[in-house]
């Protein structure tokens, strides 16, 4: 019997070639996109999940509120770690973690070492670390490798890096040198191949700081009152703690070891416990400085996504087939006089579906790995297509197969079967056919899908619409034609910078340059309270600060409101503010902020406001503009970036080219070690919206995927449609119609369906796009024109699509359609 119902299906595909194919490639796409959308997803959603006792293990986080302004950071205070152990109950294992970038050197032939520039993932760490997360050890012991200080443990795949020749056993007792820190590897342990935020690969012991002067200094080990990113607690509760009642106790400690103080009213501090699970999402207090945390929303709305592409393929199957049903409405009424039962008839539908769904997963199979190469430069470089190495690929490949074949083919198998023989042997089955049930079912789906489609394309013209409005918005200062360079972190220093300026002045395409702190509106921050007295009250602000020279002004177009300029005179003793601040100070006249006074900046410093300059957004539209100070940088910190303002380039020349080599090459003299790295300004915003960007290549894809897969089936539908009317086409154009009577009379009910559709998605897109554009504090409007443009796109992409068949209905002969009445 099985043999037969292949027999009968791929008949019936032969006989229906172009309806098949139609089936075949919308339910491919569907797939495509469910099956990649898997593969990102369950990615992400893996993270960390191979831990033992992963539910037990928690990251301590520091949330600070300064004058109802939060702030999160990962990092906790230095001595934290040794007070949870001496001082928490509940706490089964404390690993203390500190993040270091040095330059490593292995001992090379001849002398010379092999250096290793800047390396991240390096870590001092002890032993409870290795207690806490899974690690193979390929050599040394596990339970003493970092008990003494000057010791270090490599992942296999940095062993191989830095001693390729030796085997693991052999690497025991080599020397590795992190800057100026000699170790000795005590241990290996296999890189973790599952998905993993912890990728640190070098584990120096954390007691090595203890007996190296500068780098205990830099773990502030006996200082509550200053909080370093760098610094990280993870620790792993008892069988029987509870977070609640741990994390209650570490802010007790907190607050016995730093007890607030009389001056610090208003602003808080406090310890909490983030879930190992939630790391990977963590958006508030990140992952690591080397990775960055998956949203999860954006996670969700792919699978939403993905589920919309896939119902549009199996709305898609149910619609033609239900409509090719009067066609095999003789087939069924004879099975079933020759005894065929209704569920065998179920079945027979079934296994037909099936196939069709079968071939479209082998299709999707070979297009996953193409749409993952075209998404690549925003997707994790782990996501592959691995079917061989991932059996939960396949598994969840077959329980797709089954889903889409049930829920494609259950309904039409359902209203085939249920034919009567007495009926269909007597021709009766097509009579009322548009006015059934099914007709009515077949409306609904078509409505269904341009609804989703519509979505799709009113949410993809609202994101593109967000970021045009963002890159062409005046942001308060110029952007175009600069270029910053910073100076090394490790060896820069105030003289060398001196020097480095007047190279770079004496290039001729430099029309201006300005040395200084992070440009106008950068990614780094740096935050200080402030207190101005107005004779009645006190007013106490947080002020981002930002440095330059008298230049910095002039070169980014910030535009001096009232005062003047900032001078070298002025280093200790004023500075610029930006308008927002004026006015929360009060005041209404900018001109009268001139000559007030600032106290307890930035500590207990007395500072005097000499100009008030326009405001500016210090990061991307999605945060709003924050009182702000400009001041003359008089430390390394605040001089370690040159900003360049470059002349005008002639057409089709090179003159930036050559400036930036000539850069590069003058950077190398004064720092010859060091790695020249320099950044476009306006591509650095840019970046700001790397994320909408992204968000807005996928809406695209699935705006055309979308619109393909309706149309598709419209197409399908079309195709029926006419051939059931293609005699009173005929008699039509017998009795005078003309040819845009007969397609206007063929379209019309799609232009209704299309406009039902359009007025019962505007309302949910509306509302969609709007809670979308909340999180940016200055946004584009959500104008009238997106959803009529949006709408009459959908019109004409569809009212196109049917044309194709409409109008070769409607130019037809008729004497051929009536012939053989």
């Amino acid at each position: 019997m099985i043999k037969n119902y292949f027999k009968i299906a791929f008949r019936g595909f032969r006989k229906h070639k172009l309806f098949t194919l139609i089936n075949i490639v919308g339910l491919s796409i569907g797939i495509s996109a469910a099956l990649v959308i898997y593969l990102i997803v369950h990615y992400d959603f893996t993270f960390d999940k191979f831990h033992k006792d992963s539910d037990k293990i928690y990251r301590v986080v520091s949330n600070f509120s300064f004058q109802g302004n939060p702030s999160y950071t990962s990092g906790v205070c230095g001595p934290l770690a040794e007070a949870i152990k001496s001082q928490a109950t509940g706490v089964e294992i404390t690993a203390p973690l500190y993040s270091l970038s040095p330059d490593v050197f292995i001992a090379g032939k001849k002398n010379i070492p092999t250096r290793f520039k800047a390396q991240d993932k390096i870590v001092l760490a002890d032993q409870a670390y290795f207690k806490i997360f899974k690690y193979v050890w390929l050599a040394g012991s596990s339970t003493s490798a970092l008990n003494a200080p000057n010791h270090v443990v490599l992942t296999s795949e940095r062993a191989k890096l830095y001693f390729p020749s030796l085997s693991y056993d052999q690497m025991i007792g080599k020397i590795v040198t992190y800057d100026t820190l000699k170790t000795t590897v005590t241990g290996i342990v296999q890189t973790i191949t599952e998905n993993t935020d912890f990728a640190f690969h070098d584990f120096i012991s954390f007691s090595s700081a203890l007996a190296n002067k500068d780098l205990g200094s830099s773990l502030q080990l006996h200082e509550w009152e200053s909080t370093n990113s760098a610094s990280e607690v993870f620790i792993k509760l008892a069988p029987t703690a509870s977070a609640a009642n741990v994390e209650k106790q570490l802010n007790t400690i907190l607050k016995k070891s730093s007890p607030p103080k009389p001056e610090e009213k208003g602003s808080t501090h406090a310890f909490g416990l983030e879930p190992l699970g939630n790391i990977h999402f963590s958006e508030k207090y990140g992952t690591f400085d080397f990775s960055s945390s998956a949203n999860k929303t954006t996670l969700y709305g792919l699978l939403v996504i993905g589920a919309f592409l896939l119902l549009l393929g199996c709305i898609n199957f149910v619609n033609l087939t239900t409509a090719q049903a009067t066609q095999r409405a003789k087939e069924i009424g004879i099975r079933k006089t020759m005894g065929s039962s209704r569920m065998q008839l179920i079945v027979q539908f079934l296994s037909e579906t099936f196939f069709i769904t079968l071939f479209a997963v082998i299709i999707s199979m070979l297009l996953a790995p193409v749409i993952l190469k075209l998404f690549a430069d925003f997707i994790a470089p782990g996501i592959k297509a691995d079917f061989i190495h991932h059996p939960d690929i396949i598994i969840f490949l077959i329980v797709l197969t089954i889903v889409v074949s049930f829920l494609s083919g259950f309904y039409p198998a359902l209203m085939l079967s249920g034919y009567k023989p007495v009926l269909v042997l007597k021709n009766q089955a097509q009579s009322n056919s548009n006015k059934t049930r099914n007709a009515w079912l077949r409306k609904s789906l078509t409505v269904s899908q341009f609804i989703i489609a519509q979505f799709f394309i009113m949410a993809t013209v609202l994101v593109s619409k967000q970021i045009y409005y963002a890159l062409h918005k005046d942001l308060g200062f110029k952007k175009d034609a600069i270029v910053f360079i910073q100076s090394p972190y490790k060896t820069r220093n105030m003289d060398k910078n001196m020097v480095l300026l007047g190279k770079l002045r004496s290039i001729p395409q430099v029309e201006m340059i300005s040395i200084g702190g992070a440009p106008p509106s950068s990614g780094s921050t740096n935050t200080t309270a402030a207190v101005y007295m107005d004779g009645k009250k006190e007013i106490k602000t947080g002020v981002e600060l930002k440095s330059g020279d008298e230049n910095f002004i002039k070169l980014y177009n910030i535009k001096l409101l009232a005062g003047r300029n900032i001078q070298k005179s002025d280093t200790a003793t004023a500075f610029l503010i930006n308008e927002k601040y004026a006015k929360i100070l009060g005041f209404k006249n900018l001109h009268d902020a001139i000559g007030k006074q600032i106290g307890k900046f930035n500590g207990n410093h007395t500072m005097t406001i000499i100009g008030v300059v326009g405001d500016f957004y210090e990061r991307s539209l999605q945060s709003p503009i924050n009182p702000l100070a400009i001041l003359f940088g008089k430390n390394t910190y605040q001089t370690s970036t040159f900003h360049i303002a470059l002349k005008p380039q002639t057409e089709g020349g090179n003159e930036w080219k050559k400036a930036i080599a000539t850069m590069e090459k003058q950077y190398k003299e004064v720092y010859p070690d060091d790695d020249f790295d320099f950044h476009f300004y306006d591509e650095s915003i840019a970046k700001f919206y790397a994320s909408e960007q992204h968000t807005s290549k996928l809406l695209t894809w699935a705006t055309g995927l979308s619109i393909f897969i309706s149309c598709l089936g419209l197409l399908g539908l079309a195709i029926y449609t006419t051939n059931q009317r293609t005699k009173e086409i005929g008699v039509r154009k017998v009795l005078g119609a003309s040819v845009a009577q007969i397609v206007t009379l063929l379209s019309s009910e799609l232009v209704l369906l299309i406009l039902f559709a359009f007025i019962l998605v505007t309302p949910i897109a509306w509302y969609a796009m709007n809670k979308w554009i909340e999180t940016y504090a200055d946004r584009t409007p959500i104008s009238w024109w997106i959803f009529a443009a949006s709408g009459a796109g959908m019109l004409i992409a569809a009212v196109f699509t049917s044309s194709f068949q409409t109008v070769k209905a409607a130019i037809a002969n008729p004497v051929k359609s009536l012939r053989s009445e």
